[in-house]
């Protein structure tokens, strides 16, 4: 099931949400999500921990939050147009889109990203609508959170097997070959 909601949020901020001072390179930071009254999904703050300290004190209350490190992006994207599609690129797209039947495609791409050591678990919270799994890339501090859609074991493997395809496929699902029917016999 979709939700109204978005599941994608920005990618890490350059300077303190609470005093806007800079962030340097490897500074210990702490990453906030919040409520977003306005669209029903989530806004993201950067905090240096001064400021964070600060905002503790906020009646506005964080959804979730962890410590990380600031790491000053690099800049070097590579856009050429035929590149083929990684997991990364394929479950942000995935979770931007947010279709229901690709629920269980957007867990297994995190969980194997998760364990390629790209992405991070930092959070997970109990929702009314299932466990929500807070993951961070560790270079970029982009966010993405996935619904854990509790996949039961006899399902894992027609779930790999549409995220081999999706790998194979650019990100696509293949259109199936329209089957080419025998003329009846004349007579």
């Amino acid at each position: 099931m979709a939700f109204a909601e978005s599941w994608h949020v920005r990618s890490r901020g350059r300077e303190c949400a609470a005093t806007q001072r800079p962030f340097v390179d490897g500074e210990s930071i702490i990453t906030a999500l919040f409520p977003d009254p306005e669209s029903s999904g989530y806004l993201r703050r950067d905090y240096g921990v001064d400021g964070w300290g600060a905002q503790q004190d906020s009646p506005e209350k964080p959804f979730s939050f962890w410590r990380t490190s600031y790491s000053v992006p690099s800049g070097t994207e590579n856009s050429d147009p035929v590149e083929k599609l990684g997991a990364e690129e394929i479950l942000r797209r995935l979770v931007e889109e947010d279709e229901d039947h690709t629920e269980n495609t957007r867990f297994i791409l995190a969980v194997m990203l998760e364990r390629q050591k790209l992405l991070r678990e930092t959070d997970s919270q109990r929702s009314s609508n299932g466990i929500l799994r807070v993951y961070e890339q560790r270079k970029t501090g982009e966010v993405y959170i996935v619904k854990d859609p509790d996949i039961p074991l006899s399902q894992v493997e027609a779930v790999q097997n549409e995220v081999i395809l999706l790998l194979e496929n650019n990100g696509r699902s293949p259109v199936p070959e329209p089957e080419i029917q025998d003329a009846p016999d004349a007579v």
